[in-house]
């Protein structure tokens, strides 16, 4: 007769307590291999922050180095608080980095360490299955002189340092956020001036463009500021227009004929590959922007929208040439269009300009590019924001937009 199934024992709160006391009087006694038995194979040891490792290996080795770093060191505990298998122990680790060992690469400085940390032990059958460890990084570096002292002078120079770096980031990916119309924002970045619009969404924003790849810091921390982001709409999926849009996870939307590029090699697949219609310094530098500072790689497109779909407030527009499956977002009301790459209103090296084509190479079909200018204006917009630079708006945009539609590319 089979003998009947039983279910796994759980640790009561005298037995988590019991192995808990066992495991921290190891470390104290710096019995590597007690310490080490206290654990079920393929236990999980997480020292947040550090590294996670696998008993009972992978525990008896990162055991061994911290032992082996700290000679003195131990756990006095402050707090130990059990309910079932779980037992949670809040300590004061105490020790002198006197070596021989390392630690984590560094070299023993003879530096105290005093610290709280907290370890959340999971037990069953009466060993220890989970823990997961938390301290104050920042502590330890600072006692250990990888990081000055709090408030010192070495501190607000090093901060200072940081705060330069950071503006001097801003200022190439993108920093200007401002509202352009009710409930549409804009950020603008570099290289190129890149555009990205936000337009309110419910309680967040969706971003219309997503710039490029160097704007996505800038641009994370402008959804974030508006409510966040809820969702991406691709005006093309050029290299840079599609830069940030991998790094957030939210429905990206383009047009159908954009999927290919979008997922694809943002571009390249219609334009010539070493861009010889551009000028050898142009060329060079914009082979270079391509790979290393507009892309951030093929996006996963999660729908598509087309002519006549409507979207937070907006009507989707298709104007292809410039690229197959190019959308504006126009908003009848106050004759608003977001318009991407339709027009450029900035010359070869980001210089403002008159409204014009886009440089020809760089089109799916340039002459259709023109039809769409001219489709455009005979909107009758009161202001059109592209994907570069500044808008066209105030008198006569119809008139400058036709007039584009007949300029060289």
């Amino acid at each position: 007769m089979a003998a009947p199934e039983t279910k796994p024992r759980r640790a009561g709160k005298t037995d988590a307590t019991k192995v808990a006391s066992a495991y921290f009087d190891a470390l104290n006694a710096h019995d590597l291999e007690a310490a080490v038995a206290c654990w079920a194979v393929g236990g999980e040891e997480n020292v947040h922050g550090q590294r996670l490792v696998i008993a009972r290996d992978g525990v008896r080795q990162f055991l061994g180095e911290l032992m082996e770093a700290f000679p003195d060191l131990r756990f006095d505990p402050v707090e130990t608080i059990a309910d079932g298998e779980r037992c949670v122990v809040r300590s004061m680790l105490r020790g002198t980095f006197a070596g021989p060992g390392t630690w984590a690469g560094i070299q023993p400085t003879g530096a105290r360490i005093e610290l709280a940390v907290v370890d959340c032990l999971v037990v069953g059958d009466g060993l220890i299955v989970e823990n997961n460890a938390y301290s104050d990084a920042m502590t330890v570096a600072r006692q250990l002189g990888l990081m000055p002292a709090q408030d010192s002078a070495a501190q607000q120079r090093m901060t200072a340092l940081f705060n330069a770096r950071t503006r001097a980031t801003a200022k190439l990916s993108g920093h200007e956020l401002g509202q352009i119309a009710e409930g549409v924002w804009r950020l603008q970045g570099n290289p190129g001036r890149c555009n990205v619009y936000f337009v309110a969404d419910g309680e967040g924003v969706l971003m219309f463009d997503a710039g490029a790849r160097t704007m996505t810091r800038s641009v994370a921390a402008a959804a974030a500021r508006l409510g966040g982001l809820t969702r991406i709409v691709l005006g093309h999926g050029h290299t840079d227009h599609r830069g940030s849009a991998p790094a957030f996870d939210v429905p990206v939307l383009c047009h159908p004929e954009e999927v290919v590029d979008a997922e694809g090699s943002g571009g390249f697949r219609y334009w010539d590959r070493d861009l010889a219609f551009l000028s050898f310094p142009h060329r060079q530098a914009h082979l270079l922007l391509h790979r290393r500072v507009w892309d951030g790689g093929p996006v996963s497109i999660t729908g598509t929208l087309d002519a006549g779909d409507e979207i937070a407030g907006f009507e989707v527009v298709h104007l292809p040439g410039h690229a197959p499956g190019l959308i504006a977002l126009w908003r009848e009301r106050d004759r608003l269009a977001l318009t991407t790459d339709c027009f450029y209103t900035l010359d070869g090296w980001a210089r403002d300009s008159e409204p014009h084509v886009p440089i020809g190479g760089y089109n799916f079909n340039t002459e259709q590019a023109r039809a769409s200018i001219r489709t455009l204006a005979a909107m009758g917009p009161a202001a059109c924001w592209p994907g570069h630079a500044d808008a066209v708006a105030g008198s006569a945009v119809r008139e400058r937009l036709e007039r584009a539609a007949d300029t060289f590319a």
